[in-house]
């Protein structure tokens, strides 16, 4: 038994903020909480102020890669896309490892404990299957292992290139599956060969598959108890070829194939309309938002407030990783809705830190192990320097850190009981920007 001693922590929305939080913790898992309690000397102190590991409930682990090569110009969703293709080229499983690692230990060092990948790198350049099927995906795991972060692999279901049926082509064929068969045989193989690793699906989006590749989708997720996630409305150009063809909204096409649920995280969820945001809350479907990316790309801002009104969760994703910063992401929930409606407070400083730890923690089909620091938890952690320029002098550490603190706040960082990363140094890959500058220069040299 391991005993951490935090000054300051953040329990739960209900607890909220307690001092002198003794916390046991058994091979991984938390096993005593314990309030205004007297230190003991063998406790590791966790310093400053101490929240549950964070959840990256969306993320491309190759889009890392883009940082500052798409962010001048003009252009839109469609232009940005076609320069992340030229990424997706380059990829080789030996490239991927590196860049996925570099990737996610910045993620670690940014307090996020958990990651969801949404990954649809699946085969060669031309498109031909690896000689193994689960080649790309045992590389994200252990890519993951080497990083310190727990894995939720969400493996994608791509057949088509837009909701008319046009076959893919081009770079997209490295991320296509012939049938619904061949992609239920390679999630087959990765469950039999990353046990360690949870296994979750993804519609790529009401482009990307049928509804009857969406139905099949949505079965296995619902057999399974796995999470299932899928872009929705990100693009008004998706939602009227989605009306033209289909002759309903992809919230609407969702709910007809079963797609929509608790299991169910809609990614982006921009562009509803008031039917859409009773679909999606009716049936507490979760609303994953990734804010940075979401203005990156010009792609609007989402009806957060109106959706959780409605009865969906709340998560955060980093997405394209123009910036990985959970707190970011946080407070660009409630600072978007503000410039939207002019009026403030439409969510709260523990509701937006709640969507970064238990509202991740459901889109990742992992909501009774992680997302709160109470026994039966895993034992993840991250504490926040009080002390930086940015919180300094701050009374309340919760809207502090939602609304002021960066990822370079994040100070230590405890997952399933092990330090990751301590004193702002990542314990097991060292130099984080130096493998960061290393693993996407081979992708450009």
């Amino acid at each position: 038994m391991t005993r951490y001693f935090a000054e300051i922590g953040w329990l739960s929305a209900c607890e909220g903020v307690q001092r002198d939080v003794s916390i046991e913790v058994t091979d991984g898992v938390i096993t005593a909480v314990t309030a205004g309690s007297a230190r003991h000397s063998d406790a590791i102190d966790l310093p400053g102020f101490v929240i549950p590991g964070m959840v990256n409930a969306h993320s491309h682990a190759f889009h890392r890669a883009l940082r500052s090569r798409t962010h001048h110009g003009r252009g839109d969703f469609w232009s940005w896309r076609d320069q992340m293709y030229t990424v997706a080229n380059r990829l080789t499983p030996e490239r991927y490892f590196e860049l996925a690692r570099a990737t996610y230990a910045e993620m670690v060092c940014a307090g996020i404990t958990t990651v969801v990948e949404f990954h649809y790198v699946h085969h060669d350049v031309d498109g031909t299957p690896y000689g193994e099927p689960t080649t790309m995906a045992r590389v994200l795991a252990a890519a993951a292992e080497d990083a310190g972060i727990r894995l939720v692999l969400l493996d994608t279901l791509y057949l088509q290139a837009d909701v008319e049926g046009t076959p893919l082509a081009g770079p997209q064929l490295r991320f296509g599956d012939t049938d619904t068969d061949q992609w239920q045989a390679r999630l087959a193989a990765i469950e039999a060969e990353l046990p360690e690793v949870k296994l979750g699906a993804a519609i790529h989006s009401v482009r990307g598959c049928p509804p009857d590749a969406m139905r099949t989708a949505a079965a296995w997720a619902q057999g399974k108890h796995a999470p299932l996630h899928i872009h929705l409305s990100e693009q008004i150009k998706e939602n009227v070829a989605c009306q033209a063809v289909h002759g309903r909204t992809p919230a609407q096409l969702c709910h007809d194939t079963g797609v929509l649920g608790p299991g169910t995280s809609a990614v982006h969820a921009t562009h509803l309309t008031d039917s859409d945001i009773r679909l999606l809350g009716s049936s507490a479907t979760i609303a994953c938002f990734c804010p940075t990316t979401e203005r990156d790309l010009a792609d609007g801002i989402g009806p957060a407030k109106a959706l959780r009104d409605a009865g969906s969760l709340l998560s955060l994703g980093s997405d394209s990783h123009a910036v990985i910063d959970l707190f970011e992401e946080a407070r660009a929930v409630e600072l978007n809705e503000r410039l939207r409606t002019m009026r403030r407070g439409g969510h709260s400083a523990d509701e937006l830190l709640g969507a970064a730890t238990r509202g991740g923690a459901a889109s990742a089909g992992l909501s009774d192990h992680i997302g709160g620091i109470e026994p039966g938890y895993r034992a993840d952690f991250v504490a926040v320097d009080t002390g930086s320029v940015r919180l300094a002098g701050a009374t309340d550490p919760v809207a502090a850190t939602v609304f002021a603190a960066t990822s370079g706040d994040v100070t230590h960082v405890v997952r399933d009981g092990k330090t990751v990363v301590a004193d702002r140094r990542h314990l097991t890959v060292g130099d984080v920007s130096e493998a960061l500058t290393t693993s996407i220069g081979k992708l450009y040299g």
